[in-house]
């Protein structure tokens, strides 16, 4: 499950290769991104690209083990695209995104130089920038006795292709061709589901 991902270039930098609309007060993002922290999101608004910043995770409250209890799971990839909790958003184009991204994480055993979780880093060395398919959503969720609300996108999972699966056997982010952005973005329900699909193998590296 990809929980880290990174993109450096800055708002001018993304608005510009995907050729967004960049609002004036949009804040800037961290390189790297973790759950339940900022990222970048393109979507449509009156037909028109717009770079976006929301949380990433939208929240899925579930019942607990005891009866009467009650937990929330932050969703940052989601893989059954039947689920009733998801289908309705992504049926829905105006909640339906593109997440900029310039290489993703797989955990990797051990640590890394600095004594932190190492991680696989998978790139596109044919790509600037590339993009995940995924959505988003607003929520208000109980936590803590108190409402939350907000906007947050998650991002599509496929079965692993061959350069990522011996590494990562679960699952690897749906990764899109240019030239499937707008089919994600505008196409009809199960004709953009049926992007869900592993990236080419040959098109990626891994360090």
């Amino acid at each position: 499950m990809c929980n880290l991902y990174n993109i450096t270039r800055n708002k001018e930098a993304i608005a510009n290769l995907f050729k967004a609309q960049l609002p004036f007060d949009l804040p800037e993002v961290a390189p790297h991104v973790y759950p339940r922290k900022p990222g970048y999101i393109i979507r449509k608004i009156d037909g028109q690209h717009v770079l976006d910043v929301k949380s990433w995770g939208i929240p899925n409250r579930m019942k607990g083990k005891r009866p009467g209890t009650f937990v929330t799971n932050w969703v940052t990839n989601l893989r059954n695209l039947q689920s009733n909790f998801w289908r309705s958003t992504i049926a829905s184009p105006h909640y339906r995104c593109l997440v900029p991204f310039e290489r993703f994480a797989e955990p990797k055993p051990g640590k890394d130089e600095e004594g932190r979780p190492a991680n696989w880093w998978f790139t596109l060395p044919g790509s600037e920038v590339a993009a995940f398919a995924g959505i988003w959503r607003p929520y208000t969720v109980e936590i803590k006795g108190g409402q939350v609300s907000g906007e947050a996108f998650a991002f599509l999972t496929c079965e692993p292709n061959p350069l990522v699966a011996p590494l990562h056997p679960k699952a690897m982010p749906v990764v899109l061709h240019s030239q499937d952005y707008e089919r994600w973005l505008d196409g009809e329900t199960d004709n953009a589901c049926a992007l869900a699909a592993p990236f080419p193998s040959q098109l990626m590296a891994v360090s």
